[in-house]
């Protein structure tokens, strides 16, 4: 017999347990009780808090905002494309202009998974979700309009249904890597289905990814639906 308990990684034990008292008063004054904790993890030993717990409080709320200090902070100098950042709610804004991309299609629809042209994009994601847009052009100001994205599992206000793609970042993710993890997460997942009953685009949606996927041209302009919003709906 072994012991592996070690290997289950690291275990926490109650240690301390800090009472905050307020003074009533037009003036409110406080004041923190510091207890220690017995072998069964109930409080002990009451008693003001010390400066040298004070200290050790102090140090230890700064090694851990440090460790989530990174999140969403650019490797060097902002990238062009990066159109917005919010790193205390923890979100992205960002533009991708027309290009060639990797589709995947489900087995269920009549698309051949390849290489096609996508238009101009416009990103938002946060830790857990991803909202895509579709612009005209290849350049956009805050007045630019959004259009549905013109592609499967994305509902009417640009929520991608990511299926069962788990959709996980470290606490220090960078901008560039958190961007390009949404990008990989999005394109490598397959298209199955649309959600909602008004097409993505003007036409059929199968038809038109055929034809595109089979012929390499340029995704047509003309066939994107223009939405009530501006780029500027998505910033805060």
């Amino acid at each position: 017999m072994q012991n592996i308990t070690a290997d289950f990684g690291h275990l926490y034990h109650p240690h301390k347990a800090l009472v905050i008292f307020k003074k009533q008063g037009s003036e409110p004054d406080y004041y923190i009780e510091s207890y220690d904790m017995d072998s069964a993890g109930r409080p002990i030993n009451a008693h003001p808090l010390s400066v040298r717990e004070s200290t050790a409080l102090a140090r230890s709320l700064r090694v851990s905002e440090r460790k989530t200090g990174g999140f969403l902070m650019p490797e060097g100098l902002l990238p062009s494309y990066v159109l917005y950042i919010h790193p205390g709610e923890g979100w992205a804004l960002w533009h991708t202009p027309p290009r060639e991309e990797t589709l995947l299609f489900s087995p269920s629809l009549p698309i051949p998974s390849g290489r096609a042209r996508v238009p101009g994009l416009i990103w938002k994601a946060g830790k857990n979700s991803l909202q895509v847009f579709a612009v005209k052009g290849e350049t956009v100001t805050l007045e630019t309009p959004l259009c549905k994205a013109p592609f499967f599992n994305v509902y009417k206000d640009g929520k991608v249904c990511m299926g069962n793609v788990q959709v996980k970042f470290p606490a220090s993710c960078s901008l560039e890597r958190f961007i390009q993890g949404w990008q990989q997460d999005f394109y490598n997942s397959y298209f199955s289905h649309t959600i909602h009953s008004e097409g993505p685009i003007k036409g059929n949606i199968v038809q038109l990814w055929q034809h595109l996927c089979s012929s390499g041209e340029p995704f047509p302009q003309d066939r994107l639906i223009e939405t009530q919003y501006q780029l500027k709906y998505l910033l805060p």
